[in-house]
């Protein structure tokens, strides 16, 4: 079965290149800029994971993990929260984060963590 991987990324570029880069793995995508668009996509269908950025235009990507990791449908989801700030990584993991992936990240990475959280 296929999964299906939902990234919640503002930076247009960052977007283009995981998208690219998990379809290439075998992935489906699922693709917002906004919690709004996230939120309005989940109506629809539930990823398998999660990727969040922590700086957002609507918000911040640690309350969104937590928001996420409160609600009875979407618990259960791993997360992947990525920032170019390392200090978010403990409040990532605090809100409830599966991973932490800093930014800049190395494309090879990504794509272990993504399958191990998967496996």
């Amino acid at each position: 079965m296929i999964k299906r991987v939902h990234v919640l990324e503002d930076d247009e570029d960052i977007r283009y290149i995981i998208g690219v880069l998990l379809k290439d793995e075998g992935y489906e995508l699922q693709l917002s800029s906004s919690f709004d668009e996230l939120k309005s996509k989940l109506k629809d269908s539930v990823p398998d994971l999660f990727i969040l950025d922590v700086m957002l235009p609507d918000g911040d990507g640690t309350d969104i993990c937590t928001d996420l990791k409160t609600d009875i449908f979407t618990k259960h989801i791993p997360i992947i929260v990525m920032s170019a700030n390392d200090n978010n990584k403990e409040k990532s993991i605090a809100a409830g984060a599966n991973d932490y992936i800093s930014k800049p990240f190395d494309i090879d990475y990504i794509v272990s963590r993504i399958n191990k959280l998967l496996a």
